[in-house]
């Protein structure tokens, strides 16, 4: 049993190297999923996309404590800030939490990383596109949130690139929030 917004160690049998993946699906999904950027040169994404449907691969965990108390989840409200595959923790806590009060600002790269829109209330995700024009926000998740008035009642959770988590939180803290108002879980 893992909570929503953890993670695991996976990686390929016997090869003695694994990477931590968040958890994208949902407390009670039947299911564990996740969402795997397939990186160029990586060590273990190209590897498990190679993987045969039905054959085994190493899976340690869950571990973490990027997570939020169930008993909280449906009664304040949460900005979620992320890069890329940094929206999979808010996905599971999405799916795990049916009532969320949640807002998403998501930097992505192109729009081919938008992943999964069906699963959001799209009038709760902003998607900050850096590489790609679209008629949406073209920039970075900092330049989207150094513009806008936040609400300093929010609980802030960042995921993604350590650049744009260190950028962020001081940008948060700039605005009003306190440390204990954010959480962060940073790649490498």
């Amino acid at each position: 049993m893992f909570k929503a917004g953890q993670c695991f160690n996976l990686g390929l049998k016997k090869s003695g190297v694994n990477r931590e993946y968040s958890i994208y699906s949902g407390e009670n999904d039947p299911y564990l999923e996740f969402l795997i950027k397939d990186v160029q040169g990586g060590s273990v994404s190209p590897f498990l996309r190679k993987v045969p449907e039905g054959e085994e691969v190493e899976l340690h965990g869950p571990y973490g404590s990027f997570t939020i108390n169930p008993n909280q989840a449906n009664q304040g409200s949460f900005l979620f800030i992320g890069s890329g595959t940094g929206v999979a923790p808010f996905h599971s806590f999405i799916c795990s939490y049916s009532n969320i009060n949640y807002q998403i600002v998501l930097g992505v790269r192109t729009l081919s990383e938008r992943y999964d829109l069906c699963d959001y209330d799209i009038s709760k995700i902003v998607h900050c596109v850096s590489r790609e024009p679209w008629d949406g926000f073209n920039g970075r998740v900092t330049s989207y949130l150094f513009d806008k008035t936040l609400d300093s009642t929010n609980t802030c959770y960042l995921c993604g690139n350590q650049s744009m988590i260190h950028d962020a939180y001081e940008l948060l803290r700039g605005k009003g929030f306190s440390g204990d108002q954010i959480f962060t879980e940073a790649f490498f």
